[in-house]
């Protein structure tokens, strides 16, 4: 028997300065529009019956460790172009004052740079004094709080200015608030090493009901689905009591934020220390999170999970609440802030995406889009989507199958009667390995012919995982099977 998803989750055309959002709202029967966008099944959104498939989450592989590691803590990973620039919190070893997890003088912010994303070099920059000597990779010293969390992103926002190229958020109600107020504060630099602090308030203040606001790594990024700013940021007060959380704030010019909202993923008695959330590198319409799940009731041993949202959207989906990188065999990776990942899951190869442990230095690697696959084993299984319109001349999967397993696609009405020429006997069987194989059906019926009419996709497969799928104008150069 077919089962039902949980609720339907729709596209509402909101349009706000050319950007779409997207609007949790139950709506069965409304057409979901996907244009040309690429879509994994990370979320629900687009499912709308599963029979004989299930979801798996697949974990990161970890490589053997880098000869020059990037360590360090709320470490953020920026793929510039061909150079990967890393940052991460440092100390000054002259510091003798008192040390605290709010921030303190002796805290810095350090530069990173590797060109295969694998090996990191940590440039001389001769900026700041530290330790007696200007001959380091520190880009901000002496500046308690910031150093505690400093957390950048490159602006992808058209016509941004050269100047501002790159962006971050600091500070939170801990070291010196009389001086630095309570909240975060905007920093903007034209070439992510030389940074100036946007002005003298916080451009997010802080609430006094929010105890440990701020205290975490708060990201934030230009959203290109959305066309403004979002930042998500640590709060504390759920639904559950006082547990470490989420909230999300926007703005259309980084200095002037909406009041925010609770995006509350948390389960019972579950700490989330940090969020990660971003834009994923194929997809930026979908936000991927990789927040530390933290157990002040096992010795403050931590874990990182896999959450998903969507722009526009007010809460996360949880495919999976067990843990997505657990500690391991290492008992260095059992105690308390000993499992953060980097921000950002970036691209390092072919068919390859990276995600950086910032606190052992290893480098874990997944398949590309390979967070979440739709499942079928040696029984043939089936997936329907929701009705879906959208743009293009080519369906493109990225799917693994075994030697003996196939995935097929039947294109249907939906009323659910097969489109004539696209029904599942038509189609031509994929099998193999491949980032991005394109469907065919028997006369290469004109694809293009459905675009912006109502469909549905009917996946039917065995031993086979699809992680996404996409259409596109014509057929990518890629990987076919043999």
């Amino acid at each position: 028997m077919k089962s039902r998803l949980g609720k339907s989750i729709i596209l509402s055309y909101l349009v706000m300065t050319g950007g779409l959002l997207w609007a949790d709202t139950p709506a069965p029967d409304e057409v979901v529009a996907i244009g040309s966008r690429l879509e994994l099944f990370v979320d629900q959104m687009l499912v709308d019956n599963m029979d004989g498939v299930t979801f798996r989450l697949h974990h990161p592989q970890k490589l053997p460790l880098a000869a020059s590691p990037l360590v360090g803590y709320y470490a953020t990973v920026i793929k510039d172009g061909d150079l990967y620039r890393g940052y991460y919190r440092g100390d000054d070893p002259a510091y003798t004052g008192k040390k605290d997890f709010s921030g303190h003088p002796g805290e810095t912010t350090c530069y990173a740079e590797s060109k295969d994303g694998h090996e990191w070099t940590f440039p001389d920059l001769g900026l700041f004094e530290v330790g007696g000597t200007k001959s380091n990779n520190v880009i901000l010293a002496n500046s308690p709080p910031f150093c505690h969390n400093f957390s950048p992103f490159l602006d992808t926002r058209p016509g941004v200015d050269d100047k501002e190229r790159f962006k971050a958020l600091a500070g939170h109600p801990g070291y010196d608030r009389k001086n630095h107020g309570e909240g975060l504060h905007a920093f903007a630099s034209p070439d992510g090493i030389h940074w100036t602090k946007t002005g003298d308030k916080e451009v997010i203040p802080f609430d006094p009901s929010w105890p440990h606001a701020f205290d975490s790594q708060n990201v934030s990024f230009w959203s290109e689905a959305e066309q403004q700013y979002v930042c998500y940021f640590r709060t504390w007060k759920t639904k559950y009591g006082q547990l470490r959380t989420i909230s999300r704030s926007t703005s259309p010019d980084y200095l002037n934020w909406s009041a925010p909202v609770a995006m509350e993923p948390n389960l019972r008695g579950e700490h989330l220390y940090t969020s990660n959330t971003h834009p994923y590198f194929r997809a930026p319409h979908l936000y991927i999170a990789l927040p530390t799940r933290f157990q002040p009731d096992r010795g403050d041993s931590t874990d990182i999970l896999f959450m998903a949202t969507r722009a526009g959207s007010e809460s996360y989906e949880r495919l999976f609440t067990e843990a997505f990188i657990r500690p391991g065999l290492d008992p260095a990776r059992w105690g308390n802030r000993s499992n953060y990942a980097a921000l950002n899951v970036v691209p390092t190869g072919e068919g390859e995406m990276s995600i950086y442990h910032a606190v052992s230095g290893h480098r874990y690697t997944l398949r590309t889009d390979g967070f979440i696959s739709v499942n079928a084993g040696s029984g043939a299984g089936e997936l329907l989507t929701k009705p879906l319109s959208f743009q293009g001349n080519d369906l493109v999967l990225n799917c693994s199958t075994s030697a003996a397993g196939s995935i097929r696609v039947e294109i249907q009405n939906p009323d659910g009667t097969p489109v004539a020429g696209f029904g599942l006997d038509d189609c031509t069987p994929v099998f193999g390995d491949s980032i991005a194989q394109t469907v065919g059906w028997v006369g290469n019926p004109d694809l293009g012919a459905l675009a912006d009419k109502p469909v549905r996709l009917r996946f039917v497969m065995t031993e086979c995982d699809l992680y996404s799928f996409q259409f596109t104008p014509s057929s990518p150069v890629g990987d076919t099977p043999e």
